[in-house]
């Protein structure tokens, strides 16, 4: 199923996307994520020497808004990073690099890495992290997935060699690999890797028995992926792409021959959509991200009826439909991160391409 008219909302009554502080920085930044519990993000980046910015921010009401608390200059340029393989107590970064590292850092004492391993032959496109967080089962693990179309999983407590690797065959083509999250760790043995690719493929591997567990070409190139929530029994997950359009796939049931259903949006703007990311607090709202420089705020909307059965009668699932909320553009480029504050509902902070970091509310988002 394709893009629909989005069904009309009245804005008035609902939630709003609201520029709170713009903050103009000297590098090209990539990746900005909360740290969790405290009212300070990180910024990974790219100075113009094509080495790595790692800067530390707060929230400053009483003055400019935004406060530079630390400024730290690596050898190679930041690509991404994530905190959710740490506990709240440690709150370890850790980044991939353009160099192909995965490293993890403390940031009471940024200088030296806690973990530095050669990750990928080049780029580390993407990073995710699991079991570390408030909630949720399993190991403390990170994934990767590399421009070498390798897929890589590790656990922080052993450092040396990864504990899965999912890469391509011998002999076949490696794909870029752009994305990378975790989900379906419901319990202390069962988690999933879903991989995005270049060429449009997006790859589900699951942990526990080390195989592919379901694969689907949404015909464009894979800019995110994401599940709705990582510590559940797999719900939904939305893949966003190249040509405006991102597809969301119903994740409960998976037909032995068609795999998930899905819906697939064309979104209002003529750009990529960079990212989709859930809401902390209701998995069903999104921000999906654009090309242009726009925000959208999405809703999900379950079908009446989840599960069907096919002619033979096997189970088959159901996909819902994603309505447009409001939208906001911000930026005359990508909005290349987003990072919502897993402590304060609405408070997000993200980074575009035009050399802008802006902390972003959105309120009235308990109207939805």
């Amino acid at each position: 199923r394709h893009g629909r008219t989005p069904v009309a909302m009245d804005l008035s009554a609902g939630p709003n996307i609201l520029e709170l502080y713009q903050k103009p920085v000297n590098i090209t930044t990539y990746d900005t994520k909360w740290i969790p519990t405290s009212a300070r993000f990180v910024v990974l980046g790219s100075y113009a020497r094509a080495t790595g910015c790692l800067q530390i921010y707060s929230l400053d009401t009483e003055n400019e808004g935004v406060k530079l608390n630390t400024e730290l200059e690596k050898k190679a340029a930041f690509k991404c990073g994530t905190f959710g393989a740490s506990s709240l107590r440690e709150r370890h970064l850790a980044t991939g690099n353009f160099e192909g590292y995965l490293q993890l850092w403390d940031l009471q004492r940024p200088e030296k890495p806690l973990m530095d391993v050669k990750a990928h032959t080049s780029i580390v496109n993407a990073i995710d992290g699991a079991g570390g967080q408030r909630s949720g089962y399993g190991p403390p693990e990170l994934v990767t997935g590399g421009r070498d179309g390798c897929v890589r999983v590790w656990d922080v407590r052993q450092k040396d060699a990864p504990v899965a690797i999912f890469e391509p065959a011998e002999g076949v083509k490696a794909r870029d690999c752009w994305s990378v999250a975790f989900g379906n760790s419901f319990n202390d043995e069962e988690r999933c890797v879903l991989a995005g690719y270049d060429n449009g493929d997006v790859k589900m591997f699951d942990l526990r028995t080390g195989t592919v567990r379901s694969e689907h070409n949404v015909r464009n190139g894979v800019c995110s992926v994401e599940f709705d929530r990582k510590e559940i029994a797999m719900n939904k997950f939305v893949v966003t792409c190249l040509e405006s359009a991102f597809t969301v796939f119903d994740a409960r049931t998976q037909h032995p021959a068609k795999g998930f259903s899905s819906v697939t949006e064309k979104v209002p703007v003529s750009a990529t959509v960079w990212g989709a990311k859930h809401l902390p607090q209701n998995r069903e709202v999104s921000m999906v991200l654009g090309g242009d420089g726009t925000l959208m705020l999405y809703k999900y909307q379950y079908p009446d009826q989840r599960v069907v059965k096919d002619k033979d009668g096997v189970k088959m699932g159901v996909a819902g439909t994603m309505n447009l909320v409001n939208s906001k553009n911000v930026s005359t480029q990508p909005i290349s991160s987003w990072d919502w504050s897993p402590d304060k509902e609405g408070l997000a902070v993200c980074g575009s391409f035009d050399q802008t970091v802006r902390v972003v509310c959105v309120t009235r988002l308990n109207t939805l």
